[in-house]
């Protein structure tokens, strides 16, 4: 594993795969309503929950000692946002009876799956909290009969293996062990500790969905408990209207997800694994060849590619030094084979960056690429801007030496993340999906663009609004006259105006009408909520 300060110094945004749960984060005038109402109440009422909760469950007031470590979130930007109480939720039961008494009193019910890294705090509440991270429970069921298999080089992909069903609970990484002990895999993203169950409902990319799909295309059902405190279990045959607006249509819109299950692929052999870097001297050449690369390999779905600019420091020398362009990603099949694709960006660069990244160019396990593909990330303070790319909308040389530029001006902070932009290349499986097929609509795309900026606790409040400047400025010297039209619902932006059309197009008349069907008092709500 990779510590994210070394992925984003190198332009490639750990955590972005993440992609975490988008909930609710209400403006300060409702926060303060469900504040007071909160304060109304009693203490019989609070009670009358515990008493409600398995043996397994656990609520917290503010006064309990086991609160602030699960009341904080990942992203600190929101840490000031204090629920009433928090429910650690141990089965389906404890989210049901929990909702229901949210509902009584009047109460938002909030679900928490992994830390709460969302960008928008959109995991936050001042109402019921419902933190899942105690349903980790994994139960896989191998397919009977024999599956498709098919070698890819040195690497054997038994497709459609079985099936695997994950708590709410489950991270990426509780995951990992499936990989390297059995070979099991489910394309899922890169930061471990993002819950699985905001990746999927928002699509969910990483680094094998151009060859298995993005992790809502392998979802096959899911437990869903409504805000009327029905249990559903969705899938194609089941709910088929509701399984349609999970995969895709993000999180805490219909209901709160207790289980997914998803198929699996097995493993056997070797993939191909390389991380390049260059200084910013070459950024132009660069992002030219692999944005060219992507365009080339869209259709194969072998080839993963994440590249990217960043830097971090205090000082403008630092900043300066530590600017970086990248490449990382890997290859289904043979290590010739990673070698030519690679083979111009491979001769850019000064004579010690060509030998380094010749030499980074290699065989390793799938478990050890999964290992070396993902980044951690400091429990800090973030923001960030996406934008979808198409074949029409590639970067040009200006608009790349413009954001370098404008990279170099960064405000800096304390937060070794540092700042820059990545981009997660898309085509292969991902785009053999209709757009309508799922609520997930980036289906005829090249790239996920996600502009990132972060910053320390410890700086100053002027820092933070320096940094959040800095990232709308960063933005639109991206793209100087207007934005693509569409954008990454798993990077939510609060910012963001038209975010209907930009995170849904052409499925959000469809989601509303799925929202109105399963939660028709708008009881899961948040600023970029369906039907908001």
């Amino acid at each position: 594993m990779i510590n994210r300060r070394d992925v984003l110094r190198t332009g490639t945004l750990g955590a972005l795969g993440a992609g975490a749960v988008a909930m609710t984060a209400a403006p300060d005038a409702v926060a303060a309503a469900v504040t007071e109402t909160a304060e109304r109440v009693s203490k019989q009422d609070w009670k009358r929950l515990a008493a409600s909760l398995s043996p397994g469950a656990t609520l917290y007031r503010p006064a309990n000692s086991g609160y602030p470590p699960l009341s904080i979130p990942f992203n600190h930007r929101y840490a000031g946002v204090h629920p009433a109480g928090i429910v650690a939720c141990a089965t389906t039961k404890d989210v049901r009876e929990s909702i229901r008494w949210a509902r009584a009193v009047g109460l938002p019910a909030v679900p928490r799956s992994g830390l709460g890294h969302n960008y928008a705090g959109y995991s936050t509440t001042t109402g019921l909290l419902l933190n899942m991270s105690r349903m980790k429970k994994i139960v896989t069921t191998p397919r009977r009969g024999a599956a498709r298999s098919r070698a890819y080089g040195p690497i054997k992909v038994v497709h459609g293996a079985g099936t695997v069903t994950v708590g709410a609970g489950v991270t990426n990484g509780d995951l990992h062990p499936l990989l390297e002990d059995e070979g099991i895999f489910v394309p899922t993203g890169r930061c471990p500790s993002v819950g699985v169950a905001g990746l999927v409902l928002g699509g969910g990319i990483g680094f094998s969905d151009k060859m298995f799909g993005l992790t809502c295309d392998r979802l096959v059902a899911t437990t869903v408990v409504l805000a009327d405190g029905r249990v559903a279990r969705a899938s194609e045959d089941s709910e088929p209207d509701l399984f349609w607006g999970c995969r895709g249509g993000a999180g805490n819109n219909f209901g709160v997800h207790t289980s997914f299950t998803f198929q699996y692929e097995r493993f056997q052999g070797d993939v191909g694994f390389y991380r390049l870097s260059w200084s910013l001297d070459s950024v132009l050449p660069v992002m030219a060849t692999a944005q060219r690369i992507a365009l080339e390999t869209s259709d194969d779905k072998r080839f993963h590619l994440r590249l990217g600019i960043g830097t971090h420091g205090r000082t403008r020398d630092q900043i300066r030094t530590n600017a970086n362009v990248n490449a990382i990603g890997q290859y289904y099949g043979t290590l010739d084979e990673l070698q030519a694709i690679l083979a111009p960006l491979l001769a850019i660069g000064t004579p010690e960056e060509r030998a380094r990244n010749c030499a980074a160019v290699r065989e390793v396990t799938p478990a050890e690429a999964s290992t070396l593909l993902s980044a951690t990330t400091p429990v800090e303070k973030f923001a960030s801007k996406s934008a979808v790319l198409n074949s029409r909308t590639l970067l040009t040389d200006q608009q790349v030496g413009a954001a370098a530029e404008q990279l170099l001006k960064w405000p800096g902070s304390g937060n070794p993340d540092g700042a820059g932009f990545a981009m997660f290349a898309l085509g292969g499986e991902i785009n053999q999906v209709p757009r309508r097929a799922t609520a997930f609509v980036h289906r005829n795309d090249l790239f996920i663009l996600a502009a990132e900026t972060s910053w320390a606790d410890y700086d100053s409040p002027e820092v933070g609004a320096a940094n959040l400047r800095w990232l709308h400025d960063f933005y639109d010297s991206i793209f100087p006259e207007a934005p693509p039209e569409h954008s990454y619902q798993n990077f939510p932006d609060p910012t963001l105006r038209d975010w209907r059309e930009a995170y849904y197009g052409v499925n959000y008349p469809r989601l509303v009408r799925v929202k109105r069907r399963y939660d028709p008092t708008d009881f899961f709500r948040y600023p970029q909520g369906i039907g908001s």
